[in-house]
């Protein structure tokens, strides 16, 4: 299944607690959903809000055999089975657990959101690499309804940890680069001038 199929299901996933109400279906069985894009769970930005669900995050998983987080996947908290994520998939997911996070904490502010990255280096990758797909303005590309415009300032303001996760990793499914290969603070730079784009 790919990131699509998941939130087009509509049946709960069975460890998802009774006690928050708010989420259900297909977004449920999202690993962010529970363990955040921040990776901190309910010691992160998900300790409080809509995705509040009690449940601990995965940044103590770093160092961990991939093997290990594999089973952890399949075990009979997650219920992963090998039709909803293949093994070379649950695998990547492990290593990427394993071997891939950051914490968020070192680069937004938990409270505020705000960025310590540098604008104007940010806007020189920006302007040469995701402009080609998001615009010079960061309008090309629009996820909102209407009126109602969900650009890449719309959503680096509202949820900085995930497009932080996806300028490092891209968007499964989607034709976005991964700036991994760059060092951190570059990525961290692009985040900060995202938030200066246009937000409507």
């Amino acid at each position: 299944m790919n990131a699509q199929q998941i939130d087009e299901l509509e049946t709960t996933h069975p460890s998802w607690p009774a006690s928050n109400t708010k989420k259900k279906g297909g977004v449920t069985w999202r690993c962010k959903s529970c363990h955040g894009w921040d990776y901190k769970g309910v010691d992160g930005k998900y300790g409080a809000g809509s995705y509040k669900t009690g449940i601990s995050g995965v940044i103590h998983m770093q160092g961990v055999n991939p093997d290990k987080i594999v089973t952890i996947i399949r075990d009979k908290t997650h219920q992963y089975t090998d039709k909803m994520i293949s093994d070379d998939l649950a695998l990547r997911i492990g290593f990427f657990i394993a071997r891939g996070l950051h914490d968020t904490d070192a680069y937004i502010d938990r409270n505020s959101g705000k960025t310590n990255g540098s604008a104007a280096r940010g806007a020189r990758v920006f302007q040469n690499i995701c402009a080609a797909c998001h615009g010079f303005q960061g309008t090309k590309l629009d996820w909102g309804e209407e009126d109602d415009h969900a650009y890449v300032g719309t959503e680096a303001n509202a949820n900085p940890w995930e497009v932080l996760h996806k300028i490092r990793n891209g968007h499964p499914g989607h034709e976005m680069v991964s700036l991994r290969p760059l060092p951190m603070d570059i990525s961290v730079d692009v985040l900060t001038y995202a938030r200066t784009l246009p937000e409507k």
